[in-house]
C-alpha cells in the first residue's frame, strides 16, 4: 500500500506541473505541442540526472525511486499526449510539422537522458558523492 501512496503522490505532483507547463506554453502563437515537447524532454533531463548521481553513489531507495521516477517524472513526461497531438497533426494535413514533432520530442527525450547521465555523474564527482 504504501508503494501505491508513493507512486500517487508523485504522479499527481508530475501531473500537475505538466498541466502548468502545458497551459503556460499554450499562449505561444505555434503550432508544434510546446508544453508536451518541453514536459518530455525535462522528465527525460531529469531521470538521466537521477540515474547518472545514482551510477556514483550508494543506490537510490525503491520508495525515492517509485515517487520520483515512476510517479513525478511518470506523470511530467507523456506518450500517450505525443502520440495523439502527433496524430492530429498528420490528419489536419501537417506532414512535416508532424514529423518535427515526433524528430523533436524524441530527440529531447533521449538525448535529455543521455546529457542528463553525463551531468549527474559529474555533479556526483563535484560534489564527492562519488
Amino acid at each position: 500500500m504504501q508503494e501505491i501512496l508513493y507512486v500517487g503522490a508523485g504522479g499527481f505532483l508530475g501531473a500537475c506541473a505538466r498541466f502548468g507547463i502545458t497551459r503556460w506554453l499554450s499562449a505561444l502563437p505555434v503550432a508544434l505541442p510546446c508544453g508536451t515537447l518541453l514536459s518530455n524532454g525535462i522528465a527525460g533531463l531529469l531521470i538521466g540526472l537521477v540515474i547518472g548521481v545514482e551510477s556514483q553513489t550508494a543506490p537510490i531507495s525503491s520508495g525515492a525511486k517509485l515517487f520520483f521516477i515512476t510517479g513525478v517524472l511518470g506523470g511530467l513526461s507523456t506518450f500517450s499526449t505525443f502520440s495523439l497531438e502527433t496524430v492530429h497533426l498528420f490528419k489536419a494535413g501537417r506532414y512535416l510539422l508532424a514529423t518535427g514533432n515526433i524528430a523533436l520530442n524524441l530527440g529531447l527525450s533521449l538525448g535529455g537522458v543521455l546529457v542528463g547521465m553525463a551531468l549527474g555523474r559529474s555533479l556526483a564527482k563535484l560534489l564527492g558523492m562519488a
